[in-house]
């Protein structure tokens, strides 16, 4: 019996860019490809429906032919990978089995086939917690805001802390664990409106556009820091 192919609609870069440039649109492309929903025999792969992807801004250092990241650049012509939620639809490999939902790193695309089963976790579903929190709160930012804040600052009540890139995906939730554990936090961002952001929104003590202060000291004096416990972050 012919197993099912269906089509598999893929994000691919196109070439590195430059160092000094922001991404464009030309840089990827949209491909439609095919695939067997099949994982192949003895390959001890498996092969996922992909439910929810990232967009971080780490992956724009992944767009440059850069080999100082813990992570490999991407490679003109394949799909891009990122940290994404999925549900197994077939497998060669014992550990995996269809119907298991995991989160890690897989393909941009519909479907992907799992070479590096290392890079994934098996997930148990909770009704009362969204999926999609796993590539943002749960997921990657919400473990490294989560052990950097705890286990690298150590914070006390009543601590000030001071969050650089406030506004990022790891930022905002260091500020806010930090509100909850009784600091005071102040936020250091790139524009007046992700300052907005930051204190009308997310809770922080006070906040600044770092592009508009010629002098840190000033800055940090005026957000009535004037004994930082904690490390910068």
């Amino acid at each position: 019996m012919d197993m099912a192919v269906v089509q598999n609609k893929q994000v691919i870069i196109r070439d590195y860019i430059d160092k000094e440039r922001v991404p464009r649109e030309t840089g990827i492309e949209i491909r439609i490809g095919e695939i067997e929903l099949k994982a192949p025999k003895g390959s001890g792969l498996f092969l996922v429906k992909n439910l929810y992807l990232s967009c971080d801004p780490y992956m724009r250092g992944l767009m440059r032919k850069f080999q100082g990241s813990p992570h490999p650049p991407f490679v003109p012509g394949k799909v891009i990978e990122v940290f994404g939620v999925a549900k197994v639809v077939d497998s060669d490999n014992p550990n995996f089995k269809p119907g298991d939902m995991i989160s890690g790193f897989t393909g941009w695309e519909e479907y992907s086939l799992i070479k590096r089963p290392e890079q994934l976790t098996k997930i148990e579903p909770d009704d009362e917690i969204p999926l999609s929190y796993l590539v943002g709160l749960l997921g990657m930012p919400g473990f490294t805001a989560y052990a950097g804040f705890y286990e690298v600052c150590n914070p006390k009540k009543g601590d000030y802390v001071l969050v650089s890139a406030a506004a990022g995906a790891v930022g905002q939730l260091v500020g806010q664990l930090a509100k909850l554990h009784g600091c005071y936090v102040v936020g250091s961002a790139g524009s007046n409106e992700k300052v907005d952001v930051l204190r009308n929104k997310l809770g922080f003590d006070e906040a600044f556009n770092y592009k508009e202060e010629p002098d840190l000291d000033a800055a940090l004096k005026r957000s009535v820091i004037t004994d930082i416990h904690s490390p910068y972050i």
